[in-house]
């Protein structure tokens, strides 16, 4: 076969011997400078070998990655605090008289809640206290399903939680313990007793009406910060009171610093004290009492506000009547 000779023009020639000269260099920056830029591919993992040393990896370690462009996250804004000055949604409508705190919760997390027309259902959401706050009838529908029991809790029993070994007086909220006399014709169902709480207390040494309520409107009226209803308790003292200590019990006596409230004592009979107070400081009866020189015997509470124990059986309990307020 013949042999072929290939001849070289310059900018091969060139080329070949590893050098180019201006004017093919300019060329070849006008033919590449509209190309697009080639895309930026990270390189995957290196394959890793076995424990033993042999054999492929993992394929699930050797797989490309697929975002290898990484493209960044873009953070969403938290939501308006609003003034830190204005109240919280929920204090708001406690102080409206809407519901409790706790009821304003639920509530907001429900949906239930429009604030001057725009629907709110995230909790601690802060708002003007020109605002209009809207519930929905379904919250108040939730609301006529809350129950408040009414206990004679005896002697023995503590009115919260149970402490020192000591029996809590919910144990006796059972079926079995409803009086028979009930005079209200709520029927029982076991949601009754999900979520009662305690309204005021008494101590263990103390025996008497207590309340337990889902409601917290009748819990805010009852032991709020501004409660002025009416608590009256028959007192069994021992000891001897003139009449200034009289006047000292009725007004003028002070517990850990803080003057108390003016109170209406009087005898009931000739050992029987009759308290009536509007307040409810820790073993507040029993206290005064001391100052005066006088022993508690025996302490019960009659009446809150205008419902009365009358004749409940003692570890029985009943439903508040409709037509019962405090």
């Amino acid at each position: 076969m013949p042999r072929t000779t290939l001849k070289l023009g310059k900018p091969a020639a060139v080329a070949a011997s590893g050098t180019m000269s201006s004017r093919a260099s300019r060329a070849l920056w006008q033919r590449n400078r509209h190309k697009p830029p080639a895309p930026v591919v990270a390189e995957p993992p290196p394959a890793l070998a076995s424990p033993s040393g042999a054999g492929a990896a993992n394929p699930k370690r050797t797989a490309p990655r697929t975002d290898a462009v990484r493209r960044p996250v873009e953070a969403k804004a938290p939501p308006r605090p609003g003034n830190a000055e204005e109240p919280r949604l929920s204090k708001r409508m406690s102080e409206l008289g809407l519901c409790s705190r706790r009821e304003a919760d639920q509530w907001i997390e429900n949906g239930w809640v429009r604030v001057d027309g725009e629907a709110v259902d995230v909790l601690g959401a802060r708002v003007s206290r020109s605002a209009r706050i809207e519930v929905d009838p379904a919250a108040a529908r939730h609301q006529g399903e809350l129950v408040t029991i009414l206990l004679n809790k005896p002697i023995g029993h503590v009115s919260g939680q149970a402490e020192d070994g000591h029996t809590p007086a919910s144990v006796l909220l059972t079926p079995e313990n409803r009086w028979s006399g009930d005079p209200a014709a709520t029927r029982f169902r076991p949601g009754h007793l999900r979520g009662l709480a305690p309204a005021g207390r008494l101590d263990i040494d103390s025996s008497g009406l207590l309340v337990f309520t889902q409601d917290g409107r009748v819990a805010k009226r009852l032991i709020g910060s501004h409660s002025e209803v009416e608590k009256e308790y028959l007192v069994r003292v021992e000891g001897p009171l003139d009449e200034a200590g009289m006047r000292l019990l009725q007004h003028g006596l002070e517990l850990d610093g803080v003057k108390l409230r003016p109170a209406r004592v009087s005898w009931q009979n000739e050992d029987q004290l009759r308290f009536v107070l509007q307040e409810g400081r820790k073993r507040q009866i029993r206290r005064m009492c001391e100052l005066v020189g006088l022993v508690v015997t025996g302490l019960k509470r009659v009446r809150i506000g205008n419902v009365t124990l009358g004749s409940l059986p003692p570890g029985r309990w009943r439903y508040l009547r409709p037509d019962e307020q405090f």
